[in-house]
């Protein structure tokens, strides 16, 4: 390799929205810019938790509009490789090998899975959503990634692919880097109801790619203190999600402090604040929209951009796997019965 590389990614469930920007997405503009970056769609992980011929049939738009938002935020192409994970089928030789690594105990701790379990649905933990992490681990170490930009509720899964890495060198050899994370500065982001975090299947999520008037309504509609009942009422600030976006998103840190003193003071409406916030998130969306136009007026680019990364990516693995199969002695056992059937071919007459 010639220089360090990231692995980062997403399900392709449907557009995403801004907790996944303040969650990675702003990391990984800046990273892929130092790093040789690789970006998954991670299909196979969606199956975890939605798998109908119905959601699967909807992989490759989701995948195309995905791709469309990262670059979108920022991400420029020629410095991008985008790949489909459910088209590198090495990736699930090197997860099956990897479990071999980790105990059920071990992932039964990491605490994301139960909740994705439960906002799924599932009265029982599917067999593959109890595997993530280490699926996961295959994605990262398959082109050996050493730079993971992660969210919050991503953080104890890396933790067992270094914990899998680790295992892998001192069996084996060293074969993979030790990824590190790197946090994001906003781990998570309240949906608009102020019930949890933002999220799709919710129905509490921002989209990147939302026009003005969506943007505005779903502000218009935010969860704020449900104990102010009028304009001259004071208000809390803390844990209002309006003003956990003003935050984050409004560039104007002196008129977010008057808008909070003033809240708090009993002189300023809900009305005026969600106004503020909504001309900031559309301030700040204007720039993606514009590139999410610009890569929406070439068809066939991001579909092209996908295609070509799938490729390359699968290239990698399949070296990649040779060099794990190698390390830990497969190959050889498979060699030995090659080389003693030629041998009795030969001895007997049959052709080879």
């Amino acid at each position: 390799m010639s220089a360090a590389r990231m692995l980062t990614g997403d399900r392709p469930t449907g557009r995403l929205h801004l907790g996944h920007y303040v969650g990675s997405i702003a990391n990984r503009v800046k990273l892929h810019q130092r790093y040789e970056s690789f970006f998954i769609i991670a299909d196979l992980h969606m199956l975890t938790t939605r798998n109908s011929r119905e959601d699967i049939e909807q992989v490759s738009r989701n995948a195309r509009e995905m791709v469309t938002d990262i670059l979108a935020a920022g991400v420029e192409p020629d410095r991008a490789t985008f790949y489909l994970q459910s088209a590198i089928p090495e990736v699930g030789d090197l997860n099956t090998l990897f479990q071999n690594l980790v105990t059920v105990p071990r992932l039964e701790r990491v605490p994301s899975l139960k909740e994705m379990s439960r906002d799924a649905g599932k009265d029982e933990m599917p067999y593959g959503l109890l595997g993530y992490p280490v699926l996961q681990a295959a994605d990262i170490l398959c082109v050996k990634g050493q730079v993971v930009p992660v969210g919050k509720d991503n953080a104890a899964h890396v933790e067992v692919t270094r914990e899998i890495a680790r295992r892998f060198n001192h069996l084996y050899g060293q074969v993979f880097p030790v990824p590190e994370m790197i946090m994001s500065e906003t781990p998570t982001l309240v949906g608009t109801d102020g019930a949890g975090k933002m999220s799709k299947s919710k129905g509490n999520a921002i989209a990147l790619s939302d026009d003005p008037a969506t943007v505005r309504r779903k502000v218009m509609g935010m969860y704020t203190d449900p104990n102010r009942v009028r304009a001259d009422v004071p208000g809390t600030v803390e844990g209002n999600p309006v003003f956990a976006y003003h935050d984050v998103f409004h560039p104007d840190r002196a008129k977010v402090d008057e808008l909070k003193a003033r809240y708090r003071a009993g002189r300023v409406g809900d009305v005026e604040v969600k106004e503020e916030l909504a001309g900031a998130l559309n301030r700040f969306l204007d720039p993606i929209r514009e590139r999410r136009a610009r890569f929406k007026g070439q068809p066939g680019l991001v579909d092209e951009l996908i295609f070509e990364g799938t490729e390359r990516t699968r290239a990698e693995v399949r070296r990649t796997l040779v060099e794990v199969r190698r390390g830990m002695g497969l190959t050889s056992a498979y060699t030995q019965v090659r080389r003693r059937a030629e041998r009795y071919r030969k001895a007997v007459g049959t052709p080879a």
